[in-house]
């Protein structure tokens, strides 16, 4: 979980360099989702073959649309409007969302402490949008919207698609909704690649690029499966943690943006509410704990 919010952390800079650098957010989604589809399939050569019931292949289609068009799409569409600090303390946020639609679909309780937690997001969040029509502020109510619909997008890929993500392996799950993914964006992108000139973009883009494709996408998306089997969901989400640091340490260290005193109340409250969220108990905690009395 530490390497995958690592690689998402450095993701939210570096895309944002890329972007600024003559590839629209349509080829970058393009070039993570093609490049992660064929590292898939080739690493799925070295590991014995899983057999898919023709039912979940269907599934597999719909999950890579919340999970990997959408959000991807999103993130990448917000992130060309918005600052990276902006966009990863937005991301900190999926936990709470997460909780909400756990709650509605799944029939987990919103305790006291969950209820906390949410208010405190929402307040950093509502804070990081208003502060996003100061002069000093480099992000957008518009691309802080988008990266907010990202991330409710993959908060319904998890919640609608958990029996899913547990019953087959990391490789098998994403090397499928890669390539549905691949199949489903290539057409909406046409017109980008016909007026791009690639030839004219720097080495340093170049190699962004092949980062984003090869870490923010690959391997967060194997690691990130592999951490959600072997860790509890508490200590699983608190490594949310991780990747707005990363990404806010990247950003300032570069000149590329500022962290504002709005924005650190911002984190700060995200946090605790984030916090909050995940050391509340779940369903199966109040059912042990019933259990035992």
């Amino acid at each position: 979980m530490a390497g995958a919010e690592l690689m998402w952390g450095l993701g939210a800079p570096v895309g944002k360099m890329i972007l600024g650098g003559g590839i629209s957010s349509l080829i970058l989604t393009d070039c993570r989702m093609i490049g992660a589809a064929i590292l898939f399939w080739i690493i799925s050569c070295f590991i014995p073959a899983e057999k898919i019931e023709s039912g979940d292949m269907l599934r597999m289609f719909f999950a890579s649309m919340l999970g990997i068009v959408i959000n991807q799409c999103c993130f990448l569409w917000g992130l060309s409007m918005t600052s990276p600090i902006n966009a990863s303390i937005i991301t900190t946020s999926m936990p709470i969302i997460t909780m909400i639609l756990a709650a509605v679909i799944l029939h987990e309780p919103i305790t006291k402490l969950k209820a906390g937690g949410v208010f405190l997001g929402a307040i950093g969040a509502l804070i990081l949008v208003m502060a996003s029509h100061s002069g000093d502020s480099t992000g957008s109510v518009a691309g802080d919207i988008m990266i907010i619909i990202a991330q409710i997008s993959f908060a319904c890929y998890l919640v609608l698609f958990k029996n899913l993500i547990a019953k087959y392996s990391a490789i098998t799950l994403m090397k499928w909704m890669f390539t549905y993914a691949s199949i489903c964006v290539i057409p909406f992108s046409y017109r980008d690649w016909m007026l791009s000139d690639l030839s004219a973009l720097s080495p340093a883009v170049m190699w962004g690029v092949a980062f984003f494709v090869a870490g923010p996408t690959f391997i967060s998306y194997l690691l990130l499966p592999l951490g959600q089997r072997n860790l509890r969901p508490t200590v699983t989400a608190m490594y949310n943690y991780v990747q707005p640091i990363v990404a806010s340490a990247a950003a300032v260290a570069v000149g590329m943006d500022q962290l504002t005193p709005a924005n650190a109340i911002a984190v700060m409250l995200v946090f605790a509410g984030v916090f909050m969220v995940t050391k509340s108990k779940s369903l199966a905690d109040i059912q042990k704990s019933d259990c035992q009395s």
